[in-house]
């Protein structure tokens, strides 16, 4: 197997999920989110309960400005930070109910057109899917 062709379809295939990832969401935030709070909520929803060095890291965001991000999220009820019992210095962000209820929404219209564009594929080609799927998730994006 050629590795420079492989990568060159990692690059034209990495391109692709960000487009279709941009394409799918935008119609799912609403007004009072910027593109960047949307971002944060979604990565926290999938991620929880995760740490304001974590965020900034998958955002790449300084750290003040995800603070201050986290700062106006949190004013918006969407999400809320969480002190480690056993460590009072080690905090970590989750989702509020509110957020929670935001981003169910937000992930069952994204699943809407998922499912739109897998409309005549085969229960075969599903499966085919699924596992290149699991494939990229345990041996790529690990």
């Amino acid at each position: 197997m050629d590795k420079d062709k492989l990568f060159q379809k990692f690059v034209v295939f990495t391109t692709a999920v960000h487009q279709i990832a941009s394409d799918m969401t935008k119609d799912v935030r609403t007004e009072a989110l910027t593109p960047v709070q949307y971002k944060i909520l979604e990565y926290i929803a999938v991620s929880q309960p995760v740490t304001l060095s974590e965020i900034s890291d998958c955002m790449h965001m300084s750290m003040p400005n995800t603070s201050r991000e986290l700062r106006k999220l949190n004013e918006k009820q969407l999400c809320e930070k969480v002190t480690d019992a056993e460590d009072r210095r080690k905090t970590s962000i989750r989702l509020s109910k509110e957020g929670e209820a935001l981003m169910s929404e937000a992930f069952q219209r994204i699943e809407a057109q998922f499912v739109q564009r897998l409309g005549t594929v085969s229960n075969e080609e599903l499966k085919e899917i699924e596992r290149a799927l699991d494939i990229l998730q345990s041996k790529v994006f690990y």
